[in-house]
């Protein structure tokens, strides 16, 4: 779907762009000077609330405000469990992985990635999970990229007219060029900013377009789709929804934020707004696919190109208002696609190309532009995913990454923080059989590479129950069954490895 030159909305667009950009340069000044721990950590120095709005924004990619409304409203509010179950699972993983992680990690050696924390909190000199981790890390944050991208591409088309790959193109450019500059403060500010932006567009649009509506008749969205108003229609879905909430105890771009924290006394107050933020702006997604099929009506283009948000925009709103309204979703495309880039690049320099490649005689400008080619490789097979028009929906694109993490690095985390006996063999299962799980579940699932015996077959008896199920979950349950199996199986940890776990616990900040 093609739009219209608006050059209002254009013109705010690239204030928006510039104003990005330039946080970039303010941190790439700044940078110089403090290493890879300032580069890809921002030297544990985040304060609360952009800790909280960072977390809350490299989370909610543009499937927020284009694909999680559009599923509702051509689906139904059977789809609202998506959003219940992910703010479940981010308030759980603020109250249950925030307050460890971060005391682990600092104790871990001051590890400043996940594969780098995983390594050093079992004391392990094998690069074995490094490379695992960065194998997936690579693999999920090239799609989930890809996703972005292509939320940018489909926005920029409709409101301007411009080509979306050329779109995609230049919102790469932007991307790259304040995440290559200022690493992850830029990134985190930059995320701060996009998340108050957010948050003010959810809330304003639905509440205009029920103002709106006036009155209007469900009775034909009940002919159209007579399950819609019936939540509990399907199990599949609300299995499917909580499980989505699952991703956040494994999500890198997501629980690193935690380990940024300038303070554990902050904690509690980050934690809270964080919260908040998050359950008011899914809620608000929700009520914009309700309340957008009632305003629009149902529409092929709009469930095709998940334009639910931004055809509601263009209709309610003057052009300098619908530009701002719009640069939500360009802040939550590239909010998410800044903290994935960076997380690939913090991967490989900081687990790959240092302790193996470099057998940690990498200085640290080496590490950093190491990282930086990394941004630009990502990035730049994520824009030939994106710019292949059988790629999927920005939806597809993004419960595919959101499960391969989910399952592969979170049943790892959660019990690397609570269970004393957790092993290194153990780690390593539960991220290799997550992964695999996950994997296969959707090749199965789905059909993919055509393969309709094995899918008959898996579907003649029990499967057939269980076929559209997200794949997260018998991908976690996987992982969480080979990593206890694994750990009882084989050596118990070190004297030094439990006093680590111990000394975690009891850490407390320096006054």
């Amino acid at each position: 779907m093609e739009g219209t030159m608006n050059f209002t909305e254009l013109a705010v667009f690239i204030v928006y762009l510039l104003f990005m950009l330039g946080i970039g340069v303010f941190f790439f000044i700044r940078t110089k000077t403090g290493g890879e721990k300032a580069y890809f950590l921002g030297g544990r120095q985040m304060g609360p609330w952009v800790t909280a709005l960072s977390a809350g924004a490299s989370d909610m990619s543009a499937w927020l405000l284009m694909g999680l409304p559009t599923s509702v409203y051509f689906a139904g509010i059977g789809q609202v469990w998506i959003a219940v179950g992910l703010a479940l699972g981010y308030t759980l993983s603020w109250i249950i992985v925030a307050p460890r992680l971060r005391k682990f990690s600092i104790v871990a050696d001051d590890s400043i990635t996940i594969p780098q924390y995983l390594t050093n909190r079992f004391k392990s000199r094998s690069g074995a999970l490094q490379i695992i981790c960065a194998v997936v890390f690579l693999v999920a944050y090239t799609v989930y990229a890809a996703a972005s991208l292509k939320a940018c591409g489909t926005l920029f088309n409709t409101v301007t007219g411009i080509d979306a790959k050329i779109a995609m193109y230049i919102a790469a450019v932007i991307i790259i060029g304040y995440t290559f500059l200022g690493g992850f403060s830029a990134v985190c500010w930059t995320d701060f900013f996009q998340g108050m932006l957010i948050f003010g567009a959810m809330l304003v649009v639905p509440i205009f377009a029920y103002g709106a509506i006036n009155g209007a008749d469900t009775s034909k969205i009940v002919a159209e789709t007579p399950t819609f108003w019936n939540a509990f229609d399907n199990w599949k879905d609300i299995a499917s929804g909580f499980g989505w909430g699952l991703g956040y105890f494994g999500m890198p771009h997501i629980i690193i934020r935690f380990m940024s924290l300038r303070k554990q006394k902050d904690m509690k107050k980050s934690a809270t707004i964080g919260i908040i933020w998050t359950v008011v702006v899914l809620a608000a997604a929700a009520a914009i696919g309700i309340i957008g099929r009632l305003y629009i009506g149902l529409d092929d283009t709009v469930k095709a190109n998940s334009l639910v948000f931004i055809n509601m925009v263009r209709r309610m709103f003057p052009a300098i208002i619908s530009g701002i309204l719009l640069s939500a979703v360009l802040a939550a495309s590239m909010s998410t696609a800044d903290s994935q880039l960076l997380s690939a690049a913090s991967s490989f320099a900081a687990d790959v190309y240092k302790p193996l490649i470099r057998r940690n005689k990498a200085k640290e400008r080496e590490m950093l532009w190491a990282g930086r080619l990394v941004v630009l490789a990502v990035a730049a097979i994520a824009l030939i995913i994106a710019a292949n028009p059988n790629s999927g929906s920005i939806m597809d694109l993004v419960s595919n990454a959101w499960g391969l993490f989910g399952a592969a690095f979170g049943p790892v985390i959660i019990l690397s923080l609570f269970w004393k006996r957790f092993n290194f063999p153990g780690a390593i299962a539960g991220i290799a059989v997550g992964a695999i799980a996950d994997i296969c579940w959707l090749i199965f699932a789905n059909n993919y590479f055509g393969l309709e015996s094995l899918k008959e077959c898996l579907e003649s008896g029990f499967m057939s129950n269980l076929t559209g199920v997200y794949e997260i979950i018998p991908g976690f349950i996987c992982g969480l069954i080979a990593a206890i199996v694994v750990t009882v199986a084989t050596k118990k940890p070190s004297a030094e490895v439990e006093k680590l776990f111990d000394d975690a616990k009891a850490y407390k900040d320096a006054e």
